[in-house]
């Protein structure tokens, strides 16, 4: 679970990628930070294209940019996003999670206003698709 110190710092970065966002069709930007197993932080921000369904969520974005950055594991993701509640990922990211996050990976969402939710990944999508069994999973990379 992350400490006080860790979120603090998670939100600013997110909340700061948020602001590259590319979001000309929704106008809803969001910003994401993920968490790898040995501490590193990888950023992420919603990518909209004018063929919706190829548009990037932030979560995705972020978990993509770990893996492409050697993360073995997501131990932790935090979003932000402009919104009156902290935002719940979409169903596809929830997936995504499913599959790149540790199993208790902590997921924390928040608003502009300083209002959090904390979630663990597997509440958010209890009985995700699974190809390959669980020990096969942590081999897979």
């Amino acid at each position: 679970m992350l400490d006080d110190a860790q979120l603090t710092a998670l939100i600013a970065a997110a909340a700061h990628v948020r602001q590259r966002a590319y979001a000309p069709y929704s106008g809803f930007a969001v910003g994401a930070a993920a968490v790898s197993s040995d501490g590193r932080v990888y950023l992420g921000c919603n990518v909209e294209n004018a063929s919706y369904g190829l548009s990037l969520c932030a979560e995705r974005a972020a978990l993509a940019a770990a893996v492409a950055g050697g993360a073995e594991r997501v131990v932790a993701l935090v979003l932000v996003a402009d919104n009156a509640v902290p935002p719940t990922p979409c169903g596809a990211c929830r997936q995504w999670m499913a599959e790149l996050g540790a199993d208790d990976m902590e997921v924390v969402t928040a608003n502009l206003t300083g209002a959090i939710t904390r979630y663990q990944a597997e509440r958010l999508l209890p009985h995700a698709f699974q190809f390959r069994a669980k020990e096969d999973k942590e081999h897979a990379r």
